[in-house]
């Protein structure tokens, strides 16, 4: 292998998180770059790669038949050589909590550059469709699956069982079908007119008690501090589930006229927020963007930059802030490729555009 064609990463700049992890191999295998990543999370707590980290990286490596260097948890440096062999299926165990909706998004960004197979399928055992700082499942389906979808990437999930921390033992089937056609460039700049919001909280059954319905109280919440804002209506189901973790999770989501779609993200109960207190805050995060007019939400933004950046031809999308993962993405994948992107500063939020 010749050194001087591996991508040099310092794992350490930006937010110096696992983002820079997934993203830089995912990038590796879309732009076909062997890539060597020092200083993994140099300054954490905890430096190095954790479990989910490198459950990402060997999950990549499996599917496309890729090298990655001897690693394990607490590895702080490795070297990724991309291939393209692209199995069909595979099953991925998880031993831990650990964030499928994370443990996918390299995955995704990967198959962006995929022509065959036709149907790829994975099959999840363990983790946790809910988790703190990682986009849920119900998220990823409502909102960022159906832009990716419109520019030709299909990914479908299946849930069988929900997993929440510390536990986890989900047990899901994912499916992702390559485009056939070259992908369309994204296009979301203004919110438009928004006739219904939209969203579900998942309950475990442990949490079931005969006069305090938890999901009937979110639910309340909600409606009411929308009512109170917006002459909007809602429609917020609550679903009970088994799962080895107690646990509560939400997202709402609005699907307007211009093809924007936003969303408050991922948001969890904790033993000391009340259900009223969660249901206002999900309420608050979501009006935060429409009052602002903003299309595209925080949480969104840095998923879809990949995208952006890979697709031919001119994208853009309005943000209310660039976030620190927003920035990570932006001047990581300029290490991958020479393409010139803008970040315009408006009366509200932000214009990123891919030129």
């Amino acid at each position: 292998m010749d050194e001087s064609k591996i991508i040099e990463i310092d794992g350490s700049f930006g937010e110096g998180g696992g983002a820079i992890i997934r993203l830089s191999a995912a990038f590796s295998i879309l732009f076909n770059q062997p890539i060597r990543i020092k200083n993994i999370r140099a300054n954490r707590p905890n430096p190095g790669l954790r479990t989910q980290h490198l459950l990402g990286l060997k999950t990549l490596a499996e599917l496309t038949n890729s090298q990655l260097s001897d690693c394990k948890v607490g590895t702080k440096e490795i070297t990724f050589l991309p291939n393209k062999k692209v199995k069909d299926n595979i099953q991925v165990n998880i031993g831990t909590a650990a964030s499928i909706g994370l443990l996918l998004q390299p995955l995704l960004i990967a198959s962006l550059g995929f022509k065959k197979p036709e149907k790829i399928e994975l099959f999840l055992s363990g983790g946790g469709t809910f988790g703190k700082w990682a986009p849920s499942l119900n998220y990823l389906q409502k909102v960022t699956f159906p832009l990716f979808r419109n520019s030709g990437l299909d990914i479908k999930v299946q849930i069988q069982r929900h997993g929440m921390y510390p536990k986890g033992g989900a047990k899901v089937n994912c499916k992702i079908y390559p485009s056939t056609q070259e992908l369309k460039p994204i296009d979301i700049t203004e919110l438009g007119n928004i006739d219904l919001i939209q969203g579900e909280i998942i309950i475990t059954n442990d949490l079931r008690r005969p006069r305090d319905n938890i999901g009937a109280k979110i639910r309340k919440s909600i409606h009411q501090k929308i009512r109170t804002n917006l002459k909007i209506p809602t429609d917020i189901k609550y679903e009970w589930v088994n799962s080895s973790s107690s646990g509560v999770g939400l997202s709402l989501w609005a699907k307007s006229d211009s093809g924007a779609i936003i969303s408050t993200g991922t948001l969890l109960g904790e033993k000391n927020l009340s259900s009223e207190k969660l249901g206002s805050i999900a309420a608050n995060e979501l009006l935060k963007y429409i009052n602002n007019e903003i299309p595209v939400d925080n949480y969104l933004s840095d998923q879809l930059i990949p995208l952006m950046a890979y697709v031919k031809k001119p994208s853009r999308i309005k943000v209310l802030e660039i976030t620190s993962h927003t920035k990570t993405n932006l001047e990581l994948i300029k290490k991958f490729q020479e393409r010139d992107y803008k970040v315009i500063k408006e009366k509200s939020g932000h214009i990123i555009e891919y030129l």
